[in-house]
């Protein structure tokens, strides 16, 4: 994969928090911080002028909400919200924001955010292949991202399953995953990725995915729930 550095904008009315902030970005390689804006104004000035990629982006701030902003602003960079308020992350989900950091922030939790836009623009720079060869007996079979509903491994090989096949190649499921988009395909569990876009219902620990049934691992369902919200399936 070539190397992704995602240029970003902090915009926080409180200077201690978007300094922190600035402190964070700077410790990780792949993020290159090109202004630091106290309010929606000032952040609306700096995207006329140069390209950006990502917003860490407060919500209450004077003049116009973080909120207001991105749905004013036509065709805005991808989002992380940070905000003291928890109260508006269903907002921010349907708003299809990448991420919402809840002050204080832990570089840790920063982190996850970081990496969660890292795998996001990872996935839109190759987003040219839309396909997967897989090796399956004597042949190589094209089979669309799309069209996978997941994968499941079985020892020391891998099958995927489509709306009509199985297709068996050897492989580990580690290997598979690093050829899949990672914002399309989440791992339910240590046996599986599941492609989100095909997950119609969330059953206690099991997935539905067309006519199958998927477990969730309880060390991932906390996971497995963000992705989801994330990806609005679960919109009111």
């Amino acid at each position: 994969m070539d190397h992704v550095t995602i240029k970003c904008v902090i915009t926080d009315d409180e200077p201690l928090a978007g300094k922190g902030l600035l402190g964070y970005a700077s410790k990780i390689g792949f993020l290159q911080v090109v202004a630091v804006c106290e309010d929606a104004i000032a952040l609306n000035t700096v995207l006329k002028q140069q390209h950006v990629d990502l917003l860490f982006l407060d919500i209450e701030m004077p003049y116009m909400t973080g909120i207001e902003f991105l749905k004013s602003y036509p065709n805005p960079p991808k989002v992380i919200f940070t905000t003291a308020y928890e109260q508006y992350a269903i907002q921010g989900f349907e708003l299809d924001v990448l991420d919402y950091l809840v002050k204080p922030v832990s570089f840790e939790r920063f982190l996850k955010a970081a990496n969660k836009a890292y795998d996001y623009f990872s996935a839109q720079q190759t987003g040219d292949q839309q396909y997967i060869f897989i090796k399956s007996d004597t042949k190589l079979e094209k089979v669309l991202f799309n069209d996978i509903l997941f994968a499941e491994a079985l020892g020391n090989y891998v099958a995927f399953y489509t709306a009509d096949k199985k297709i068996v190649t050897h492989a580990t499921l580690k290997a598979v995953q690093k050829k899949l988009h990672p914002r399309q395909f989440l791992q339910p569990h240590k046996s599986y990725l599941v492609n989100i876009n095909h997950i119609s219902a969330i059953e206690g620990n099991i997935l539905h995915v067309g006519k199958y049934e998927v477990p969730i691992s309880k060390y991932q369902k906390e996971e497995v729930l963000e992705r989801i919200i994330n990806n609005k399936l679960l919109k009111k």
